[in-house]
């Protein structure tokens, strides 16, 4: 569970208003209600006008790296600039704990609109399981370019904007984002803090209490996430992610 709560986390991290940028470095820290901190996050957005690349590492600590061997995350995504947006053309996630290695590889496929996933798992370095599907959903976005493209995508208050993001099949790719009306906005500053500007993702997990879970975002003046929230996650309290200075 401490796993999915950490893959979760990787879903807070929204940048908004990037495509200026050539190379930008941004870590955090993960806190998991009474476990304390449970792990860090480093990303790293390297981009031109016509191409860009995001790498993001997860890495478990305390407790949390104790009950799940040390495993280590890497995330990555590359892609092309469309109108100042990121489009992805390849995302992976390369899974690696003890005597186990598990990567997705995922390619889309932008003329024919499909994508294609491939799946494999090594135990002790010999590879048991190797299969390649295509999903029954399109999308544009991978899981990093869909909030990293945030900044120019969501830009009107108390609207839910519907998008779609490879590597959430399970849900066919959906993900919800609001950006909170004026009169909501005091109950996201007690959670977050004061901020810039607030939004909520809204993800559907079997570990959250509800069927669906919400992800609160206070994102900081120079654009970039201040502190995330995952709220009552079972009995365990907040999931929270905090930038490091």
């Amino acid at each position: 569970m401490i796993k999915r709560v950490l893959i979760a986390c990787v879903l807070l991290l929204v940048v908004i208003n990037v495509a200026q940028a050539k190379s930008i470095h941004l870590n955090y820290k993960a806190t998991f209600g009474i476990f304390g901190k449970v792990g860090t996050i480093k990303n790293i957005l390297t981009e031109n006008n016509t191409t860009y690349k995001i790498e993001t590492k997860v890495e478990l600590a305390g407790f949390a790296k104790v009950i799940m061997g040390g495993q280590v995350e890497e995330y990555v995504s590359v892609g092309h600039m469309e109108n100042g947006l990121m489009v992805s053309d390849s995302y992976s996630m390369t899974s690696t704990k003890k005597n186990q290695k598990k990567i997705k590889e995922y390619h889309i496929d932008h003329k024919q609109k499909y994508v294609t996933k491939r799946y494999r798992k090594w135990v002790k370095g010999k590879l048991i399981k190797d299969y390649t599907q295509k999903l029954d959903f399109y999308a544009k976005d991978d899981l990093l370019t869909l909030y990293f493209n945030l900044g120019n995508t969501v830009t009107q208050k108390g609207k839910t904007y519907h998008f779609k993001a490879v590597g959430l099949e399970k849900q066919k790719g959906k993900v919800d984002i609001t950006v909170p009306a004026e009169n909501q906005i005091a109950k996201y500053k007690k959670d977050l803090g004061k901020a810039h500007l607030y939004a909520k993702a809204l993800i559907y997990q079997k570990n959250f209490r509800k069927k669906k879970g919400d992800i609160l975002l206070a994102i900081d003046e120079d654009g970039f996430i201040k502190k995330s929230v995952i709220k009552d996650i079972l009995m365990f309290g907040d999931a929270q992610l905090i930038r490091i200075k």
